[in-house]
């Protein structure tokens, strides 16, 4: 099980925490078929299967990538091979068509009562459950809408969609081009993003550790504004190498939270957030009890 910090509990409990969804949230999901979403490596080699002629004199290379993990360069060369439109129509059929429905890891997620998520995932799996619950009182927003800060200052429940969505397929982020475009013309999203590292903790679920934008924003924060508390990141036990994890903690400011998954169910993660529930709500009893908000 994962030991849960006290500062992480208590900063979840009084609201000052954001949750990071990735794509193994979302791997979780199910459709009347038994489907579940493919995470970054199955769907980029997908391609390779299904435009096998058009990407042949490119396979090595994107092989090559994908080995390294370096999914970003290699889904814009398959971008650059098969062109905008024959990729975001497959993006579609994995991540909108198949009807993926919530699993018990997104009620428990929805349960810890964090004001903002923020999820770089594009199936708005997360999202729908979290609207239908709140009874559709919860303001999901992009990175590209202008009136995303002023949801920042008011009492509404926001999700924030790091990568766009699903629906506008045309301006998901996927590639190194797409980011360098996000970066210069939506820079106001990413000064939101600084100002959110500083004053909020971040805990990081279902992610990889190589997201260019957290990467560069926690290193900013964390050589600019030393000595600041730490944000988490939760993995399965030695899916990270020693020497990354203090890597992380040294020049991010990310301290890695591990439990068992020794037979790749995840299973354990999901008693931890169980538990962690159980913390935050006997936190917020306590702080209620004492009037320390």
């Amino acid at each position: 099980m994962i030991r849960w910090p006290d500062d992480l509990v208590d900063a979840i409990a009084r609201r000052k925490c954001v949750l990071f969804l990735g794509a193994g949230v979302s791997a979780n999901s199910r459709n009347s078929q038994g489907k579940s979403p493919a995470e970054w490596e199955p769907f980029l080699r997908s391609f390779l299967d299904k435009y096998t002629e058009r990407l042949d004199s490119k396979k090595t290379e994107i092989e090559q990538l994908l080995s390294f993990k370096d999914y970003l360069m290699a889904c814009e060369i398959i971008v650059n091979e098969i062109g905008e439109r024959d990729f975001e129509e497959q993006v579609a059929s994995e991540f909108r068509r198949p009807g993926y429905m919530p699993a018990r890891i997104h009620e428990v997620i929805f349960s810890l009562d964090s004001r903002i998520v923020i999820t770089p995932n594009v199936d708005k799996i997360y999202e729908q459950y979290a609207s239908s619950e709140s009874n559709s009182t919860i303001v999901a927003k992009s990175y590209s809408d202008e009136d995303l800060a002023k949801y920042l200052r008011t009492n509404d429940y926001l999700i924030i969609r790091a990568h766009g969505h699903v629906d506008e397929t045309n301006k998901m982020i996927f590639t190194h081009g797409q980011y360098s475009r996000a970066r210069n013309k939506y820079s106001s999203f990413y000064r939101l993003l600084d100002a959110l590292i500083l004053t909020h903790t971040f805990v990081f679920i279902g992610c990889g550790i190589n997201d260019p934008d957290i990467q560069l924003t926690l290193e900013n924060a964390n050589f600019v504004y030393e000595n600041c508390p730490p944000h988490y990141f939760v993995s399965p036990q030695n899916a990270i190498s020693p020497c990354k994890v203090s890597i992380l903690d040294k020049n991010r400011n990310l301290r890695v939270l591990t439990y068992q998954n020794e037979d790749g169910s995840h299973k354990e993660l999901l008693n931890s957030l169980e538990q962690l529930k159980s913390l935050v709500e006997s936190k917020r009893f306590n702080i209620s009890q004492s009037c320390t908000w």
